[in-house]
């Protein structure tokens, strides 16, 4: 209640923005859910990897994800999307965290590296 909503909302929507650059610079990696006024919530997948396998990389260098259809189920399979990994965002997380998570995604790239 101290920090107040609209400090909340300015803070993940700048770490959206962070987030969404920074991931969108990684090969391989596409977003998925890029509308504009959206949570901040970054879905993605990359080449090569099931996004099952990428949680369990980015947990094994101690970055927390979820993984799956998240849901929403009928809407993935009717764009052909099997599953996502999902980083969700919030007035506990900084850039810090994005950073973590893109280091963390180069050693997925690594092991699943063709």
């Amino acid at each position: 209640e101290r920090l107040g909503m609209e400090a909340i909302a300015l803070h993940e929507e700048d770490l959206l923005r962070y987030g969404t650059e920074r991931l969108s610079a990684v090969p391989g990696i596409r977003l998925v859910g890029t509308a504009s006024h959206k949570a901040a919530i970054l879905s993605f997948t990359m080449d090569r990897a099931h996004p099952h396998d990428i949680g369990t990389v980015l947990d094994l260098e101690g970055v927390a994800i979820r993984t799956g259809h998240h849901c929403c189920q009928p809407v993935m399979q009717r764009y052909g999307v099997p599953a996502t990994a999902r980083a969700s965002l919030g007035v506990y997380n900084n850039r810090q965290d994005i950073d973590a998570l893109v280091e963390a995604l180069q050693r997925v790239r690594e092991v699943f590296a063709e």
